[in-house]
């Protein structure tokens, strides 16, 4: 169930449709309209494709997913695409321009014992947005995405230890790619400054999996 929440003064003409995605080598993510191999957008219902909400409204969006019998266990991944059907004006200086979007909402469906199969390990340092970072990188050998979680604490050259977490990216089945582990500031306080080498301890977390890690990263 999706739930809409219209801001406008007067009532919004909303349209919404099915579309199938995969992500890019920059990990950018594709839309589709035309289904891809091995789709699962057949098995997707929507209530309604238009939809009119009021000035200042909310809308509970249903849809379901059929799942036929005897299908093998896999993941059914689609997006549901929300499109306004009449441009909005947004207003500045002297200047009033019509807008339009669409937004896509991911959904992710586990059809019987689908699951990620994660493998980590160490891939050094990278700079990344100006800030150095240490990266794992991940390789998903299941049959459904998954992302990396846990508990890790850092220990850097200086002895200053700080809570750490790896990035919350999706990993298809399928994929590899490099998952960064970021300092978690503490309320209040800036990010802390990584003086290398560095020593993360902890747990990583995908699925139904645990495991305990100690990994050195160097400058």
């Amino acid at each position: 169930m999706l739930e809409f929440h219209h801001v406008g003064t007067v009532a919004g003409k909303y349209r919404v449709s099915t579309n199938d995605w995969e992500f890019q080598r920059d990990y950018s993510v594709k839309f589709m309209d035309e289904l891809a191999p091995d789709s699962c957008r057949p098995w997707v219902a929507i209530e309604r494709r238009d939809l009119t909400i009021p000035p200042n409204g909310k809308y509970r969006f249903r849809f379901e997913v059929s799942v036929p019998p005897g299908t093998a266990s896999r993941e059914c991944r689609f997006a549901l695409m929300v499109e306004g059907q009449e441009p909005a004006n947004v207003e500045g200086a002297n200047l009033s321009v019509p807008v339009s979007g669409r937004v896509g909402v991911i959904v992710y469906v586990k059809v019987g014992e689908a699951a990620p199969v994660l493998v980590v390990t160490p891939a050094g340092v990278r700079d990344i947005k100006g800030a150095k970072l240490p990266v794992l990188a991940v390789s998903n050998k299941g049959n459904a995405h998954g992302r990396l979680d846990g508990f890790l604490t850092g220990k850097d050259a200086a002895g200053n230890e700080f809570e750490m977490a790896p990035e919350n990216l999706p990993v298809m089945p399928g994929m590899d790619r490099e998952v960064a582990i970021r300092p978690v500031a503490e309320e209040g306080r800036k990010l802390p400054d990584i003086r290398y080498p560095i020593t993360i301890k902890g747990t990583l977390e995908w699925g139904k999996k645990r495991e305990t890690v100690e990994y050195r990263f160097l400058p």
